[in-house]
């Protein structure tokens, strides 16, 4: 990767490829996982979690049989033991369930797949009766074993007192001096056991990453994969290409998703929603019908239905819109609960503020929360008209259907149904002149 940061830390969709498999494990109710690590090994435990997870340090890097090892005394003899990869971010839960349960009737069960080009892999050699005979890594094969195109994807499933067994007898007798784990379909077949296989039939499901062009392309084939669920579920979007899911995304029906969308965190589509072309939503429920124009940031927000957001809005943390709620162009909201049916239409900044229904906000209006060293509140009753330019200076309550004048700056608390403003005398000074550039 030519990166500080581990291998298996780096991120497909927003999240660790480790924890891609750690979680797509954890969906078949394991009793308990390990993983085993080396380079970076406390950077990696810090940034993955999972119930029941154990961890094994590799100290020395020897081969995919001496990883293993090093977390076999947690397996008891009568365990089914699944090996997986740190780095395989797009396997399914529901094709390890088919490994684990191509055990039933087999010593070793390994998951396979073909590639057209499978340089780099181990291939998978079989008798004449098309039974699994042994794994060749590239390296050590044959001329004629690298025509095989059926590969080793690394994935096993063994019974935990076979497994035991087997690692005893590994050896480095090849040409990376490494103990394969892969020898134990050899040590298998030489038993007289079982060997079965489960062929894998998307190649980039138990595709690796190595380096950052490979990163890529993984990437781009989990975001297809989020797409469709999505557009199955009911949803329409524009062009699956320029959609990116990074976290998990729940939709209802006949939504719409323009280009350039970035969803992130845990994001809530209601019915009927349209999101329009590059916007950012972060952790946010969205309600039905709903219409998000171009160009809206919104992080840690809920949004009731039939609101209309937008286009460069800006909705922060703490940020609750009641139904019918209008926020419009160049607004920044943070903390802020706007009412049923409360319009902040244009170049406004609401924050830390409690507003009541039917309000209208005029263009250019502020609170004025934070005094340089605490935040303040300001509470807006309902059907409150505040004119444009006005400054409401936290502390402060304006009262239920309650005026406000535009120019004023407002620092002690509006009566209800009152009209209220703060205006200087306005002034013509006749005969002044404006200044004028001198002639060089």
């Amino acid at each position: 990767m030519r990166s500080a940061l581990p291998k298996v830390l780096h991120p497909i969709a927003g999240k660790p490829m480790l924890q891609h498999v750690v979680d797509a494990c954890a969906r078949l109710d394991a009793s308990h996982m390990a993983v085993v690590y080396g380079h970076g090994g406390e950077t990696v435990r810090e940034r993955i979690s999972g119930e029941n997870l154990h961890w094994a340090l590799q100290a020395e890097q020897k081969g995919t049989g001496h990883a293993v090892a090093q977390a076999i005394h947690l397996v008891a003899a009568d365990d089914v033991v699944l090996v997986a990869y740190g780095d395989v971010p797009l396997i399914r839960s529901e094709t390890l369930q088919a490994l684990a349960s191509g055990l039933q009737d087999a010593a070793l069960c390994i998951l396979t797949t073909t590639l057209a080009v499978p340089k780099g892999y181990g291939r998978i050699v079989r008798n004449t009766e098309g039974h699994v005979q042994a794994i060749v890594e590239e390296k050590d094969a044959s001329d004629a074993q690298r025509l095989i195109t059926e590969v080793n994807t690394g994935f096993i499933a063994a019974r935990g007192a076979d497994l035991q067994r087997w690692l005893q007898q590994l050896t480095p007798q090849n040409a990376q001096g490494e103990y394969y784990l892969t020898d134990c379909v050899s040590l298998a077949v030489t038993e007289g056991g079982k060997v079965n296989t489960v062929l894998c039939t998307d190649p980039l499901e138990v595709e690796g990453a190595n380096n950052r062009v490979q990163l890529a392309r993984l990437e781009r084939a989990c975001q297809l994969r989020q797409v469709e669920e999505l557009m199955l579920a009911g949803v329409t979007v524009a062009d699956p290409a320029r959609l990116d899911i990074r976290g998990t995304v729940e939709a209802g029906q006949d939504s719409f998703i323009d280009i350039n969308v970035l969803l992130l965190g845990k994001v809530k589509i209601g019915n009927n929603v349209v999101i329009e072309a590059n916007c950012v939503i972060e952790n946010a429920d969205i309600g039905d019908n709903t219409h998000i124009k171009a160009n809206c940031v919104i992080e840690n927000a809920v949004i009731a239905a039939n609101c209309d957001i937008g286009p460069f809005a800006r909705l922060r943390p703490g940020t609750v819109l009641e139904e019918k709620a209008k926020i419009g162009n160049f607004v920044e909201t943070k903390k802020a609960h706007i009412g049923k049916g409360s319009k902040v239409n244009h170049l406004s900044y609401i924050g830390d503020t409690e507003m009541g229904a039917d309000v209208n906000i005029g263009a250019g209006t502020i609170t004025c929360n934070y005094d340089g060293a605490n935040k303040h509140k300001t509470v807006i009753g309902d059907k409150v008209f505040v004119g444009s330019c006005t400054q409401l200076v936290a502390p402060v309550e304006v009262g239920d259907g309650a005026t406000i004048g535009a120019g004023s700056t407002i620092t002690k608390s509006a009566p209800a149904g009152e009209l209220t403003l703060s205006r200087a005398k306005q002034m013509t000074l006749k005969g002044w002149q404006r200044p004028v550039k001198e002639k060089k």
